[in-house]
């Protein structure tokens, strides 16, 4: 007879705390990392929460706008700490990045300029193009399943590159795609066997697919109540630079964009990336594609979620709109980490008491797939265009005008994380050290 796991006790809020700042601190490695280091302690290690309830707060997460890692640290924080522990989490997550990148781009801007400085962004951008394709084949690889994951795929690639159609309609499109593939081809159900199987692998947790988590389900007062806080958390600060600032329809241009791309970054930072890319560059013209391409770089370099290259595109915002001021370029940051991230809060906060209740929901999931089989097109478009950036910085798409230096470390870069799994961190020290390499003997 099988020995029963004693189930583990619920951790103190402090113990909680204690683990989420550490998160915070070492979460390199993009989401595809820190997911893998959340399950590696919190399912495997401290075993707070079942394998089978992890991945079911990861799909929902992934499902959401906004960025899947640090949402699916929210999501575990609310489960085991109710509100507080949701906000504990997500905050955690993210605040150690907020000041690294502030620090960073202050220096991008002051000393960024120098031959140096610039020698080291010539090493890591064609490593960075080498990280989003990689991306686009671990995407693939989980998500392309069958003919209708490619094809739409496919189609999402060819309307956001040869037709700019804009990244939320894609979403749609392939939510309608999925609905009406699930109507026409449902799934098969699982059968009882695998469930008990099921049943069985999630003793020993503290939180399974059983728990029953206080206050899920639908509550009407506890909602509106939710909604009205949100509503005021979004306007406060926009009411007190509009008092305190200056130039108050830049601040509301900035918090509409970065609240709008909160709202569409279905698959994390790499597919919203070319709209936001898009509009700061061509419409609003806060930076440069190559600044663009510095910021990636530098989100890389820096713990929490990728979407932080959000803060570095609000601070070139701030700093050149309003004549290179370092203070309004720290608060265009710290405004853009604001309302970039208060959805994700929103999303899971309210909606984490009815998820709960939709566990074993097939259709959902369903969609999910066919969205994310869109986000790899998406994506392979961010790699397109931020590639072409690198390997053709004249603008050219000519023979004469490809940038060998850079197209060999892309190279190089693929064969070293590709096929030898180099450690990105890494990597990216030494793609930063290798075009300071190539600075200093003058090539």
């Amino acid at each position: 007879m099988a020995q029963l796991l004693i189930p583990v006790v619920k951790p103190t809020f402090a113990e909680a705390l204690r683990f989420w700042l550490k998160l915070g601190c070492i979460s390199f490695g993009g989401p595809a990392g820190q997911i893998a280091v959340m399950h590696t302690v919190l399912v495997e290690q401290k075993r707070w929460i079942s394998d089978a309830k992890f991945l079911h707060a990861l799909n929902y997460c992934m499902l959401l706008p906004g960025p899947e890692a640090q949402q699916l640290a929210t999501y575990i924080g609310w489960l085991l700490h109710g509100t507080r522990g949701g906000l504990a989490a997500g905050i955690l997550f993210v605040l150690p990045s907020v000041f690294i990148l502030l620090a960073l781009s202050l220096l991008y801007v002051t000393v960024g300029t120098l031959p140096a400085l610039q020698g080291v962004f010539g090493g890591l951008k064609p490593a960075v193009v080498a990280v989003i394709l990689l991306a686009v084949l671990k995407i693939g690889q989980k998500s392309l399943l069958g003919p209708l994951h490619y094809a739409v795929a496919a189609a999402s690639f060819v309307g956001i590159f040869w037709l700019n159609v804009p990244f939320p309609l894609l979403v749609v499109g392939a939510a309608v795609v999925a609905l009406l593939a699930r109507r026409f081809f449902p799934a098969p159900v699982a059968t009882a066997a695998a469930q008990v199987r099921a049943a069985q692998a999630e003793e020993g947790y503290y939180l399974t697919t059983q728990t029953v988590v206080p206050g899920t389900g639908f509550s009407g007062p506890r909602l509106l109540r939710q909604v009205v806080a949100a509503v005021v958390l979004w306007a406060l600060p926009l009411g007190g630079l509009a008092v305190l600032g200056p130039d108050f329809f830049f601040w509301r241009t900035l918090s509409l964009f970065f609240t709008q791309a909160a709202l569409v970054t279905f698959g994390g930072a790499y597919a919203v990336l070319p709209y936001v890319a898009q509009v700061s560059v061509e419409k609003l013209h806060w930076l440069s594609q190559g600044q663009m391409l510095d910021g990636l770089a530098l989100g890389e370099t820096t713990p929490g979620p990728l979407i932080m290259v959000l803060a570095f595109v609000g601070f070139m915002g701030g700093y050149t709109h309003f004549g290179g001021s370092l203070g309004l370029g720290a608060l265009g940051l710290l405004a853009t980490t604001y309302y970039t991230f208060l959805p994700c809060f929103v999303f899971i906060l309210v909606g984490a008491p009815l998820i709960e209740r939709t566990q074993h929901n097939v259709q959902l999931k369903a969609v999910l797939s066919v969205i994310t089989a869109a986000v790899v097109g998406v994506v392979l478009n961010l790699a397109v265009y931020l590639g072409r950036a690198v390997l053709f910085p004249g603008g050219r798409l000519a023979l004469n005008e490809l940038h060998l230096p850079s197209l060999l470390w892309f190279l190089v870069s693929v064969v070293a994380l590709y096929r030898f799994k180099l450690n990105l961190i890494l990597w990216i020290g030494i793609s930063a050290g290798a075009g300071l390499l190539y600075y200093w003997l003058g090539l």
